[in-house]
């Protein structure tokens, strides 16, 4: 009787079927969802805690280095993350402003509870998206393939595709000193079931390590002890919509570490996780913990600590730089060794947490898994780092499990089209044995792959995929119509050494003695286009013309690197000739003997579905691409 009552609940809770069930609410299964649901699948979110939906678990900060140009181009296919984070920034900045355009990258600090507070009403306005609190235990199976999710209360919730988005939850476990307990994040249990199930499947799984600082008190801090951190004067902002620009700006500050904080920190190594044997997992190189600083760089004196609020209206203070596992009395003691952090009062310790991840050679380029169809990983689960990481995953997913359903063709995108396709080219081809970030250094072509441009390479593709509306090309058709008009005019304009000398002069550099074109003065490294629109012609073409910033900043990128465009763009459609050469997937590998050992076992696990993908493996040579290409008759 209890069955029968539970079951006809649960029937009428929940549709019949979803056609795509996400699991996990952090930045990856947001955009999945709200991807899913606003292509026309009906979706279901299902997190543990609905309260933490878009939860910043660590710094409270979107983009960086190369992870601002994710950013933007989940903006420009559709997704939220740029929307969410306009609305929530309380500092702008773009970094790597001295180097060349390829390099910009944009990063805004956010408030903690307004961001999670916008990605929960943004989700509840999408259409097609459904909500619930429980957690998955495990997978139903139908015929071989994902039909559904069992949750600890007992409901079975059918789904024609299920996306896991679990983060650091699966079977997560919190380091503070020699303390350790079973959480996902600090307050929230772990989730567990899905791993041993995976496994018994036949996936491989591994551990993975990442950690947090303190917080602390900002009362309790002498800011005079500091460096300012302010934000750009003029900010910008992530979306290409019309989200709001920041009138005002919260600072943040830097302070450093001192040989006293060292050797304070180093009391407390030997009840460490991280160097008594009890985390063995590998932890993100680029962003080590502060013991794991002062012992692989013994020889620096100090080490950089930011210090940023988490809001506007909060006193809660993020110690960037300070990421820490060891017991609760050394980081107090060595933090109020640290200039400004004398009387500090702790809300949090810093701890480490360890969690399951599954190698994500394991995928296809849809992230559709190869073991088990219609089942996709996304985030943390493949073994990255980063919101912004993780939410490209889930917008990937959320499209592609669409198309999936509705028997369309994949949507993948390649190498020299966004750093979304380098990251999940980089995952599914290479795999990762420590947590994946994304960097500039990771992308072959930087130049094409720019922060402002990311509108132009991608939302055409969303607007074909129907993720972008009309109104959204238009804007782009715009924006490309004033960038070519002011192009024109540069490029046919020609100037005269009495409007420009000055200008030159004032660079240190060589005055010109004779009449040339405008587009050789723009050319120039030491001369920005912000110098030139004074000089009379140039400032009444743009009087008369109307041209918006995105525009003119691109009318100059276009010009002062049009060779080295040029020059990528041709190396990218030599690359995207091996991209069509496709391999089948039942293709024998052993069949082949001259291909080296090494090549051929590479080959037969990651099965790579062309020969560009199959070119970038480790381990397989230039030969080995060689004879495979005669063996597909090529």
């Amino acid at each position: 009787m209890h069955c029968s009552t539970w079951n006809i609940y649960t029937f009428f809770m929940f549709l019949q079927e979803y056609d795509i069930i996400v699991v996990g609410g952090g930045h990856a299964g947001c955009e999945a969802a709200a991807a899913a649901a606003n292509l026309g699948s009906k979706t279901l979110l299902i997190t543990m805690n609905l309260q933490a939906l878009g939860q910043m678990s660590c710094n409270p900060a979107m983009g960086g280095i190369a992870k601002g140009q994710i950013v933007r181009e989940i903006d420009a296919l559709g997704g939220y993350s740029a929307i969410v984070t306009d609305h929530s920034m309380i500092q702008f900045k773009m970094l790597n402003k001295s180097k060349g355009p390829a390099m910009w990258s944009p990063r805004a600090q956010s408030d903690r509870m307004r961001f999670a507070e916008k990605w929960r009403l943004m989700l509840e306005q999408t259409p097609n998206l459904d909500f619930y609190q429980d957690m998955v235990k495990g997978l139903i199976m139908e015929n071989g393939k994902v039909a559904g999710v069992q949750t600890a209360l007992g409901n079975t919730i059918k789904g024609k595709c299920v996306i896991l988005t679990n983060g650091t939850f699966l079977n997560g476990l919190i380091h503070v000193g020699e303390k350790q307990f079973g959480g996902g994040r600090m307050g929230e249990k772990e989730a567990t079931g899905i791993t041993e199930q995976l496994i018994d499947l036949g996936f491989d799984s591994g551990r993975m390590k990442t950690g947090t600082p303190p917080r602390v008190d900002g009362r309790s801090l002498d800011y005079s002890k500091m460096i300012v951190q302010p934000g750009d004067s003029n900010p910008e902002k992530f979306s290409y919509l019309n989200t709001p620009r920041l009138s005002k700006q919260q600072d943040c500050w830097m302070t450093y570490t001192n040989p006293t904080v060292h050797d304070l920190l180093r009391e407390g190594f030997d009840r460490s996780p991280m160097f008594n044997g009890n985390i063995q997992s590998t932890g993100p190189r680029y962003c080590p913990s502060i013991e794991d600083k002062i012992n692989r760089f013994s020889e620096r004196e100090r080490h950089q600590i930011f210090v940023e609020p988490e809001g506007w209206n909060t006193i809660e203070i993020y110690v960037n730089g300070f990421s820490t596992s060891l017991p609760e009395e050394i980081q107090i003691k060595a933090m109020r060794a640290i200039p400004g952090f004398e009387n500090a009062k702790i809300f949090r310790p810093g701890y480490a947490i360890e969690y399951d991840y599954f190698p994500p050679t394991q995928l296809k380029h849809t992230l559709e898994t190869k073991l088990l169809e219609n089942l996709y990983f996304a985030g943390q689960i493949n073994g990255t780092t980063g919101y912004e990481e993780a939410a490209c995953q889930g917008l990937m997913a959320g499209i592609n499990a669409h198309l999936k359903i509705n028997e369309k063709e994949a949507f993948i995108l390649q190498r020299n089209e966004a750093y979304i396709g380098v990251l999940i080219d980089d995952l599914i081809t290479k795999g990762t044995e420590e947590p994946y970030r994304m960097f500039t250094s990771r992308a072959e072509f930087r130049i094409l792959l720019r922060q402002d441009n990311a509108d132009a390479r991608l939302t055409p593709l969303a607007y074909k995929l129907g993720l972008a509306d009309l109104a959204r090309i238009k804007r782009l058709e715009e924006k490309h119509h004033q960038t070519e008009k002011l192009v024109q005019f540069i490029q046919q304009e020609s100037i005269q050494p009495l409007d420009v000398n000055s200008i030159i002069i004032s660079k240190n550099k060589k005055p010109i003695d004779q009449g040339m074109k405008l587009e050789m003065i723009v050319k120039r490294p030491e001369i920005e286009m912000n110098d030139l629109k004074n000089i009379s012609s140039l400032h009444t073409f743009l009087k008369e013309n109307y041209t918006d910033k995105e525009a003119f900043e691109q009318a100059e990128i276009q010009i002062k690197y049009a060779g080295y465009i040029a020059k990528e763009q041709n190396q990218a459609e030599k690359l995207n000739r091996l991209e069509y050469v496709r391999i089948p997937e039942d293709f024998d590998f052993m069949q082949i003997q001259n291909i080296s050992v090494e090549g051929r076992q590479k080959l037969i696990n990651i099965r790579p579905a062309t020969i560009a993908q199959a070119s970038r493996i480790s381990g397989v040579s230039p030969s080995d691409i060689s004879i495979l290409l005669v063996h597909l008759g090529r």
